[in-house]
């Protein structure tokens, strides 16, 4: 009899792709039945897709669709995103007891934002464990966070020292992920509510490896603080990425271009299946691409004035003409030395064609890992939740990438800047040695991978408890 695991990610891709290639990892490798349950209130299109995809059929994966639920009355356009994710899934996880009842896992695999299920779990003697999809960075300052809200009055990001998290760097203020920004949101409410129930679970997944988070890793296992909590024990298991994509005719279009570029020459941008730019940002970014005269893929999606993650909810649908929002003959002055995209584009295939030197990026977990496994360097942009935390470790402790900011008194960042970076990136010496440092975290992470590997082992030490429950 194979042991049956079921999974409960959140909304967005961020968190579904992570907690997906886990359990396809334990149907192929360790010979697992799994039921992953999907939260299809409000969808995207790239969700519809990634489903209804041939990499998303699997036997024994079973991909079970929870019933909509009827938000109309609980969710506005005023909440954030947070709020947003945190309130469809409560309402969604309503129907989880008798799905629970009737599968019968011997355990559910949840992400950050459902742990509402660990209730229903708890009724069913279901153990819970939680896939922190996020980064090493983002859990220790999130298992801290419920300390800080104790001994903190007023707020985080007016406090005059960089934040002190046990045996961990200390935190800049400006870096803070924007979900504790504002202690007065219900954002925030959400975000300690559920980190708060993480030493609720059995163990706690890490999608990272040895090599990248050894100090962290080390942190969360030893350290008094941590110990005291008590947090549950953590497995590093990572990186888990996409390993394939479906590819269109459209992208055949992108890998004919890239197939005739010189080796790493290509700049790769693209902000993530949920990040957008203001319109004044985006004709900074178009023109500063422009003038430094170097190769590129551009993956651009219609500007918001908005929000940073005003595409989070419609990541993967059509966009407009992208002629119409760049700068008035961007798209012809730049063919043939550039590529613009519009909306999407197989991210994995790009950052590991041999064309591509360097990734632009929002510096969202997902998009790190992707870009570290195939030894891409990374200038930093990020935009919303936890990416400048990312950012900052990327820069000053691996050493992977360099961080664009806009430059003192500027709403924005410059064409100019944008011009500096990337010619830094793609021409300079300190392109070259990002580039050499990510390449050996790209083969670190392969080994981690292999047999009798840190992240095999790591996992293996569950599945043989999983195994021992059948």
């Amino acid at each position: 009899m194979k042991p049956h695991i079921a999974f409960l990610p959140s909304p967005g891709m961020g968190h579904i792709i992570p907690l997906f290639q886990l359990a396809k990892r334990l149907v192929i490798q360790n010979g697992f039945h799994v039921s992953f349950l999907v939260n299809t209130t409000k969808a995207s299109a790239a969700q519809h897709h990634f489903f209804n995809s041939a990499a998303a059929l699997i036997p024994d994966l079973n991909i079970i669709n929870l019933p909509p639920a009827d938000i109309s009355t609980v969710i506005n356009q005023d909440m954030r995103i947070v709020t947003q994710i945190c309130v469809m899934n409560r309402e969604s996880i309503k129907s989880l007891k008798p799905i629970l009842a009737e599968l019968n896992p011997i355990s559910l695999i949840i992400d950050i934002f459902t742990t509402d299920a660990i209730d229903a779990c708890k009724e069913l003697s279901i153990p819970v464990y939680s896939f922190f999809t996020a980064s090493t960075v983002l859990l220790t300052f999130s298992l801290y966070l419920p300390t800080l809200d104790r001994e903190v009055e007023g707020e985080f990001v007016d406090l005059p020292m960089p934040i002190e998290i046990p045996g961990c760097r200390a935190m800049r203020t400006v870096d803070i992920l924007d979900q504790v920004k504002d202690r007065k949101n219900a954002e925030y409410d959400w975000y300690l509510f559920h980190v708060s129930r993480l030493r609720y679970v059995a163990g706690i997944f890490l999608n990272s490896w040895e090599v990248l988070d050894f100090d962290r890793v080390k942190t969360l296992k030893e350290n008094p603080f941590y110990r005291k909590i008590p947090i549950p024990p953590v497995f590093p298991i990572g990186p888990l990425i996409k390993e394939d994509e479906t590819l269109t005719e459209i992208d055949a279009e992108i890998f004919a271009w890239l197939d005739n570029q010189p080796c790493e020459s290509v700049l790769f941008i693209c902000l993530g299946s949920g990040g957008t730019l203001s319109s004044k940002q985006l004709i900074e970014l178009a023109w500063g691409l422009e003038m430094s005269k170097q190769r590129f893929v551009f993956v651009v999606r219609k500007p918001t004035d908005a929000s940073a993650s005003g595409s989070y909810f419609t990541s993967g649908g059509n966009e407009n003409d992208p002629s119409t929002y760049l700068p008035d003959g961007f798209v012809e002055k730049t063919r043939g030395i550039g590529l613009v995209v519009s909306s999407w584009a197989p991210q994995l295939a790009v950052l590991r064609h041999f064309s591509t030197g360097a990734f632009l990026s929002h510096c969202g977990w997902n998009s790190t890992l992707e870009s570290l496994v195939h030894g891409v360097p990374i200038i930093a942009w990020p935009l919303y939740a936890e990416q400048r935390m990312n950012a900052t470790m990327l820069v000053e402790e691996v050493k992977v990438a360099v961080k664009v900011e806009a430059e003192e008194g500027e709403e924005v960042i410059g064409r100019r800047t944008v011009e500096r970076v990337v010619r830094e990136v793609m021409e300079g010496e300190k392109g070259k040695g990002m580039r050499h440092r990510a390449k050996e975290l790209g083969k670190s992470a392969a080994k981690a991978l292999g047999i009798g590997g840190s992240s095999i082992e790591s996992l293996n030490r569950v599945v043989d408890i999983w195994k021992s429950q059948v």
